[in-house]
């Protein structure tokens, strides 16, 4: 998603510089053979609509090739990408199909979340079962393409805006791999009123409480965090404040700020305590949020219609019309 704002005009980031990408295209002109086609308006199956207000960006011409390769196109659309409180396991009922076919569906959904934050949990689910899936991997695929036939033309707008402060909002599903018992981890940052980079991930170790679910799931977007506070700077938007996480869990923010609670935490790796370090250079502060303000929760577990489109609408996920 940055690659895209990178090469649109300074309608999103105008920065400090308002010649910053001027200056980008006149010196890349310098050093190679290039042609002025004007604005961007589709680039690697990515549509970009540039308005007055803003940034509508979009795959619907991608998404409609996806649904008629897979012979979806006439399929009955359903409101949610994964049904509310579904569980997958590795050995499902139901016949082996081809692996092949399931890994071409998987990666054409998985190109798709670069502008779909909503379906991006229920693509990381199946994409846990390409080695050995069955028909019951294969269903659950399947909605989430009935899904985006009914959300052809969504996508996200980006308003033109004057705040440039970088917010995230994280979460952890305790233990809600039922096979391993590993939780799953989403994270999501703002800049304005959308969404501009998010990740859903299974965490690598098995956790003893939410609290620690939480607490091992900061250094994934910490240093993505620091990445992207690196990469602001370098776009003349340095983040002089704290970068803000929103988090529900108060005993994870606790461990982060308080040293005396670092005894109760011995059994954690060393590694993952490193976000207190960054917590006392200032780099990044957590605040508690309340669990129904939570955007990320759409990103690590399956929710109910409604639930899921209001978080849907929070990350800034419109209709083209």
């Amino acid at each position: 998603m940055l690659l895209v704002c990178l090469y649109v005009d300074d309608l999103i980031f105008p920065g400090n510089n308002p010649n910053i990408f001027g200056d980008f295209k006149r010196a890349m002109a310098k050093e190679f053979e290039m042609t002025n086609i004007g604005l961007m308006s589709y680039y690697l199956g990515i549509e970009v609509k540039q308005q007055d207000d803003g940034i509508f960006v979009s795959q619907e011409g991608y998404t409609k090739e996806i649904l008629k390769k897979f012979e979806m196109e006439n399929s009955k659309s359903v409101n949610t990408p994964v049904e509310c409180g579904m569980k997958m396991y590795f050995h499902e009922d139901g016949e082996k199909i081809n692996s092949t076919y399931f890994k071409c569906l998987v990666g054409s959904l998985r190109y798709l979340t670069c502008t779909r934050p909503d379906i991006l949990f229920g693509v990381v689910l199946v994409s846990r079962h390409m080695e050995a899936p069955t028909t019951s991997h294969l269903k659950v695929a399947k909605r989430i393409l009935q899904y985006i036939k009914g959300t052809i033309d969504h996508g996200i707008f980006y308003t033109s805006s004057h705040n440039f402060k970088l917010v995230g909002y994280c979460d952890s599903d305790w233990a809600g791999e039922v096979d391993s018992r590993k939780s799953t981890t989403g994270f999501v940052f703002f800049m304005g009123s959308s969404a501009f980079t998010w990740n859903s991930k299974k965490q690598l170790i098995v956790t003893h409480s939410t609290c620690e679910a939480e607490y091992v799931a900061t250094p994934s977007y910490v240093c993505h965090a620091i990445w992207l506070r690196s990469l602001l700077k370098e776009l003349s938007l340095s983040q002089e404040d704290p970068t803000l996480f929103m988090c529900d869990n108060t005993s994870a923010i606790a461990i982060t700020q308080n040293p005396v609670l670092h005894s109760r935490t011995n059994h954690i790796d060393v590694r993952y305590h490193f976000i207190r370090d960054h917590v006392e250079k200032k780099d990044i502060t957590l605040e508690y949020i309340s669990t129904d303000k939570k955007l990320a929760d759409i990103l690590t577990k399956p929710l109910c219609e409604s639930r899921f489109e209001e978080l849907k609408h929070g990350l800034g996920l419109i209709e083209l019309s």
